[in-house]
């Protein structure tokens, strides 16, 4: 399993934060690793919605996950959980209420399934350089 962790500090409010982070849609605005984000159950954000996330792989090729929200507490804590046959993502955003706005914490894990599961030996340096890119994306969107 790999672990990325970041706290971005923002001048948003925890509310416009929240709304931000919750709608996966928005995935593809800060993360340029994500290709489409499609909604395949509910509307917008909230508790039990489903998405397609695909995600660019090696070369050329793709990957879709299908992300569930599984915890929804509106404007501190949101938990969606991506699965497809290679990989299960679980990514947890907690939002503080700070003095000049909010702090968005990011806490994603990754881990390789089934028969690349092997892979998880080296998966973290894999996934730093992924999460760092999206890091960049995700601070200029939540300044």
């Amino acid at each position: 399993m790999a672990r990325y962790v970041i706290t971005i500090p923002s001048s948003l409010s925890q509310q416009e934060a929240f709304a931000y982070m919750a709608d996966l849609h928005n995935f593809a605005k800060w993360d340029e690793g994500v290709v489409k984000v499609v909604q395949v159950e509910g509307s917008g954000a909230g508790l039990g919605t489903i998405f397609d996330v695909t995600v660019k792989g090696v070369g050329k090729s793709t990957s879709t996950l299908r992300y569930t929200t599984t915890e929804y507490d509106e404007f501190s804590n949101i938990l969606v959980r991506g699965v497809n046959t290679l990989f299960t993502s679980v990514d947890r955003v907690t939002i503080n209420k700070t003095a000049i706005g909010c702090e968005v914490i990011y806490d994603a894990s990754l881990t390789a399934n089934w028969i690349i599961a092997p892979m998880n030996i080296v998966l973290g340096k894999v996934f730093n350089k992924i999460g760092d890119t999206a890091t960049r994306g995700l601070r200029k969107v939540l300044a």
